[in-house]
């Protein structure tokens, strides 16, 4: 096998024996890097901290990683401007913050009957947040629920 590392005097291909008894002089593990090469890679390290190192690059990744955030606000069918407009506030400033925004309309019992209505409200929402958001998914009746999907605009 082929040892590698900055503590090996001489890179170069040596017997498992001999790698092994080099690890252990060193008081460190011999671990397999590359199994498929040909010979196949190993080096001599601390195995605990070879984990550790790994760990936290993961982590630093993950931190870096954006975090998408979605908040749903819901309107009624026959939602009055009052309401509609507290609530398009409140969008408003979702979409400020860089969260998606989910919009959506309950149907109760037999409100089913005002799909249009929930698909008017849902446009007239959009159309009033153009400025601040684009369409991710246009209107969905889902059961009792018909809904819209808003990402925030790209800043320039």
């Amino acid at each position: 096998m082929r040892l590698v590392g900055e503590n090996i005097a001489r890179q170069d291909v040596y017997s498992l024996q001999e790698a092994l008894r080099m690890a252990q002089e060193q008081e460190l593990d011999l671990v397999e890097i590359s199994p498929k090469a040909e010979p196949p890679v190993c080096r001599i390290i601390d195995y605990q901290k070879f984990l550790y190192q790994q760990k936290k690059k993961a982590k630093e990744i993950k931190a870096k990683a954006v975090k998408v955030v979605v908040k749903e606000i819901r309107f009624g069918p026959q939602t009055d401007d009052h309401d509609y407009n507290f609530k398009l506030k409140h969008a408003e400033n979702f979409l400020k913050e860089g969260a998606k925004v989910k919009a959506y309309v309950f149907f109760r019992g037999r409100q089913i009957v005002f799909k249009d209505q929930g698909e008017i409200l849902l446009l007239r929402f959009v159309q009033d947040l153009e400025e601040w958001a684009k369409v991710e998914q246009m209107p969905k009746l889902e059961g009792k629920r018909m809904s819209i999907m808003l990402a925030p605009k790209a800043k320039k």
